[in-house]
């Protein structure tokens, strides 16, 4: 694999992505108290893990991620080189090209959505691995953007790279292509965890599954509910674990994100407990 290869790129990039972007919430923050869902001194007085730790336990995930993408881009199958897909975009015209690579993100994504609202709602409704693995996450009790990637390293091995590698052999896509894939993903899940409702921000607008959406899931009322993840809010919806909230402005300024518990919601609650 060369250093600057497709594959290189593809395994570097979105981990780039990620702390940049993370990099930028945490600038906004300093600035930006009007659009926080969460006063900023919840972010140590709230969560039960330091930020130290938070970091720590991304990176070490990050590594397991760049370990794994770099054997699935060292198989021996010439499906997963870049070269088929130069070749037929040199055959193809610019919107077939485009057609298929949009094929491509929306299996993709679906794969990647079904996956991981399966196997978080599991983590949440199986004691063991709630109480051992996945509350590792929801120690952030007031989520911030470099918070995305922190989990169990048993939860970021299933959820995240599994999940992401299955998507990836699922698609079809090349490495080029998931340079760009991952990389939105990356941004995506950084956005979900930022805790910032900022006006104009491009997934606010595109995404019902946004900042507060994730929120909602991070408090108390909402735990059971708003698994989906990182896109669409398709699976809350059909299996009944969808909550919707309202955001609006939190006394003594700011914003908050207080969850509407409709009469679907408080009999699923009523059930659970």
């Amino acid at each position: 694999m060369e250093l600057f290869s497709d594959e290189a790129l593809a395994i570097v990039v979105p981990i780039l992505v990620y702390w940049v972007y993370s990099a930028m919430y945490v600038a906004l923050g300093q600035s930006m108290d009007k659009y926080r869902l969460h006063p900023r001194k919840e972010e140590d007085s709230k969560n039960l893990v330091s930020k130290r730790d938070v970091v720590m336990g991304v990176l070490l995930q990050q590594l397991v991620q760049a370990a794994v993408a770099t054997v699935i881009f060292t198989l021996p199958s010439g499906d997963i080189s870049s070269a088929p897909y130069d070749k037929y975009m040199k055959g193809s015209s610019s919107s077939t090209s485009c057609l298929k690579l949009a094929r491509q993100f929306a299996v993709a994504m679906a794969m990647l959505d079904g996956w991981q609202y399966a196997w978080h709602r599991y983590m949440h409704t199986n004691r063991f691995l709630y109480r051992h693995v996945h509350s590792w996450h929801h120690r952030l009790v007031v989520p911030y953007a470099f918070g995305a990637q922190y989990n169990h390293p048993a939860e970021g091995l299933l959820l995240d790279t599994l999940g992401g590698a299955l998507a990836f052999l699922a698609s079809g896509m090349s490495p080029r292509a998931s340079i760009i894939f991952f990389s939105l993903c990356t941004a995506k899940g950084v956005d979900d965890h930022c805790g910032l409702w900022l006006p104009g921000n491009v997934f606010r607008v595109c995404f019902w599954n946004n900042t507060a959406y994730h929120d909602v899931h991070h408090q108390l009322r909402g735990s059971r509910f708003n698994f989906s993840q990182p896109f669409f809010v398709t699976w809350d919806k059909v299996f009944g674990t969808h909550m919707p909230y309202v955001v609006e402005e939190r006394p003594g300024g700011g914003l908050q994100a207080r969850p509407l518990l409709t009469s679907a919601a408080s009999n699923n609650s009523a059930d659970k407990n």
